[in-house]
């Protein structure tokens, strides 16, 4: 009986020696790999940061040039209004015969 004692305590203290040298293991690797993710999450951050200025500048950009063109539909449409104003007769003429042209090359098909 005193025999099957020590074999269960020789193997209590081969399972703790076994699981403390698995959290050494656990804690070495941890420590060892700390520096690694670190320095990726940095750059992860810094892409993310460069792609937001990269995102904010496009959208600058984006809103400079849809005002140019509001502006250059705003001078169309009043250089149209002035056509029309100056010379109907000439703008009628054309938006028969455009009207004309159109329908033509829609029958063509």
């Amino acid at each position: 009986m005193e025999s099957k004692t020590v074999e269960t305590n020789d193997m209590n203290d081969t399972v703790e020696n076994t699981s403390s040298s698995i959290h050494n293991a656990i804690n070495q690797t941890s420590d060892a790999i700390h520096p690694a993710v670190d320095q990726m999450v940095s750059g992860v951050h810094n892409a993310v940061d460069k792609l937001a200025g990269v995102a904010s500048q496009a959208a600058d950009t984006l809103e400079l040039k849809s005002g140019k063109l509001k502006e250059a539909q705003s001078r169309f449409n009043e250089s149209c209004r002035s056509q029309i104003r100056d010379k109907p007769l000439a703008t009628l003429g054309i938006a028969v015969a455009a009207g004309f042209l159109v329908s033509w090359l829609l029958r063509q098909r």
